[in-house]
């Protein structure tokens, strides 16, 4: 990422495939209904009210608030970040990649009141909650901060001095 400009254009980027592809899952699917894909994997159309895993999804309403402000919280400290950060690739990516999920995310809560969900994975009759692509590129760019973190040099631990004495 070179600039500020760069990261909110591929958030943009993530945002504008988001809103389309639960446009599209909106339009041909109903509530409930399971399209089996593959013995692992099924389009579906959810709605959640909550956060991730559908916490707080049954609270009555106060929470869309609430996750409405977090998220734009995230998205004022993640420009911040990627603004600071602007020669470090690979982790200003990362940023974006959440922004971009923080904000499609937010978008549904603002306009439906609820953040439409169609991908749910399943090894038997053992589902993953359904999730959606701002959810995907949230979890892409963790996983990239996590990558980058790793890669970081630490300095080296300094050596312990013996009662007082110190280490040849």
């Amino acid at each position: 990422m070179r600039s500020l400009g760069l990261g909110w254009l591929l958030a943009l980027g993530v945002v504008a495939v988001d809103q389309v592809s639960k446009a599209w899952v909106r339009g041909h699917l109903v509530p409930g209904q399971v399209v089996r894909v593959t013995d692992w994997f099924d389009w579906v159309l959810a709605f959640n009210q909550g956060a991730a895993f559908s916490f707080l999804a049954t609270s009555g309403g106060w929470q869309k608030g609430l996750f409405s402000g977090i998220a734009v919280l995230a998205i004022v400290v993640l420009s911040i970040l990627i603004w600071r950060h602007a020669t470090e690739h690979w982790f200003c990516t990362g940023l974006a990649l959440i922004m971009g999920g923080a904000l499609g995310n937010l978008v549904d809560r603002l306009v439906a009141g609820e953040v439409t969900d169609f991908v749910q994975w399943h090894v038997g009759q053992h589902y993953w909650p359904a999730f959606n692509g701002a959810d995907s590129a949230i979890t892409v760019g963790v996983v990239m901060l996590l990558l980058e973190g790793q890669g970081k040099k630490r300095p080296p631990a300094k050596a312990k001095e013996d009662s007082g004495r110190p280490t040849p």
